[in-house]
């Protein structure tokens, strides 16, 4: 009986905009305020730094994936490359990473929901709009990526918008509460470090948080039309991206406003559009914010579920999660991911408060270990496929420069993350999971379940 494959459903535009929300999101929105009080205008050198190690990382990752057409995820390489084991502890952590952001995002949903229902419990519109997403990530993937395709549509166009208005005030001295808008203003106060070195360091946690999910676009690779002509483009148009969207965006709000009169509790977009008159800026935004929890919450429900399925068809989970559908989707896979992530409405509904920094701190460290392994992998990689490395058109620069300078990057994140309080917990938290995850396996082997390659 031949084995089910995956469609190849998802077109060029799909994939380009998956990118795009992918390097995009409530991070920027809501987070910008946060980390713009930590390191003031040098946060503009945090995420351009962040942005060049990710734009690295996903040329590994692009350099692996097309190595080999048949890898229809990263964890089929790690497999090849580091063996069963750790083929089953990275696809579960992946797995894990998702489910945290689907929960982070499910609770964020609630929150802005209240901005116009105050009355409406928290956990109620995160269950609604994840029942919405099960339906349509269960129809065909053609349909995830045409939401992806819209989501990411409403993102780009309230940051160009922001961008191209602050510009216009900055340009004509737009009078604000806090003095004139000026380019000036992102060095007269304090400088570019406000804060010294301390302040520019601590940033980084939620700098590289706005970043996880940029490695999306790599698990496409095995549902895309064209993957050797797509995914490259996708990839290479990251460091532009970073530039127009995080960048450009933050430099306009910093120039409008100083950065120690950005409210750090606020999204500074509201900020900004409120200044020019717009009645209805904060509901603009916290339309788009919205959007964007629902687009990660999306992208969520397809990554663990297509991260299930690979993992099943490699024994690493129960046979029944490589069931397709008539429409090649794995429903069987989806309920599953669902109904984990569920836990989350009832966390919201049991403690509300202070779920959200928890999960994100837990998503950051095992995103880490993700990109980490998949450096690692590609180190191996060259060592021992040369042939391949040769052949493959779409290379990472600077091998093997950029691959310890990535690794010693990821480090340096997982110092700051223990540097700072409501981060600190995750460090101790985390390594419970990968103990919990080697004991499976072991237990798995024992039984014969899975059969030992490595």
């Amino acid at each position: 009986m031949k084995e089910q494959q995956l469609a190849r459903a998802l077109k060029n535009r799909h994939v380009q905009l998956i990118a795009i929300g992918g390097a995009i999101g409530t991070g920027l929105f809501l987070g910008a305020g946060k980390s713009i009080h930590l390191a003031g205008p040098s946060i503009l050198f945090a995420y351009i730094i962040t942005g060049v190690i990710c734009f690295l990382i996903m040329r590994a990752l692009g350099e692996l994936l097309l190595s080999n057409l048949k890898y229809h995820s990263f964890v089929d390489f790690v497999r090849d490359y580091l063996g069963n084991m750790a083929a089953f502890i990275t696809g579960w952590t992946y797995w894990f990473c998702w489910i945290s952001i689907a929960m982070a995002d499910l609770t964020a949903v609630g929150l802005y929901t209240q901005f116009w229902f105050p009355s409406v419990p928290q956990w109620m519109p995160g269950l609604i709009a994840l029942v919405i997403l099960l339906i349509m990530n269960l129809a065909t993937v053609r349909l995830f990526g045409e939401m992806e395709f819209w989501f990411a549509l409403i993102k780009v166009l309230a940051i160009l918008s922001l961008i191209f208005i602050g510009i216009i005030m900055i340009i004509k001295g737009f009078s604000t509460d806090s003095g004139s808008s000026s380019f000036t203003n992102l060095w007269n106060y304090g400088g570019m470090f406000p804060n010294g070195m301390h302040g520019f360091i601590l940033s980084f946690q939620m700098v590289v948080f706005a970043f996880v999910g940029i490695e999306l676009v790599g698990l496409t690779a095995g549902e895309t039309e064209n993957p050797e002509k797509v995914i490259p483009k996708a990839i290479n148009n990251i460091p532009i991206r970073v530039l127009i969207f995080y960048v450009g965006a933050l430099v306009v709000i910093m120039s409008i406003y100083p950065w120690d009169a950005i409210n750090p509790a606020k999204s500074p977009f509201v900020q900004v559009f409120l200044a020019i008159g717009i009645a209805a800026a904060a509901g603009i935004i916290n339309f788009v914010v919205l959007t964007s929890a629902a687009s990660a919450c999306n992208s969520a429900i397809f990554s663990t579920s297509r991260m299930v399925y690979s993992l099943a068809k490699d024994k690493n989970a129960p046979a029944s999660f490589k069931k397709l559908t008539k429409n090649k989707v794995p429903s069987n896979a989806l309920f599953f991911s669902m109904i984990i992530i569920l836990i989350a409405v009832i966390l919201n509904y049991v403690m509300p408060e202070g779920v959200f920094t928890l999960i994100t701190s837990i998503s950051t460290v095992c995103f880490i270990f993700i990109w980490g392994i998949t450096v690692i992998c590609h180190l191996k990689y060259r060592k021992t496929r040369p042939d391949l490395a040769k052949s493959n058109k779409f290379k990472l620069p600077l091998y093997p420069f950029s691959n310890y300078l990535i690794l010693a990057f990821l480090a340096f994140v997982l110092v700051v993350l223990a540097l700072a309080e409501d981060t600190r917990i995750a460090l101790f938290v985390t390594p419970v999971w990968f103990i919990l995850l080697v004991a499976i396996y072991k237990i798995r082997i024992s039984n014969g379940v899975i059969v030992r390659t490595n």
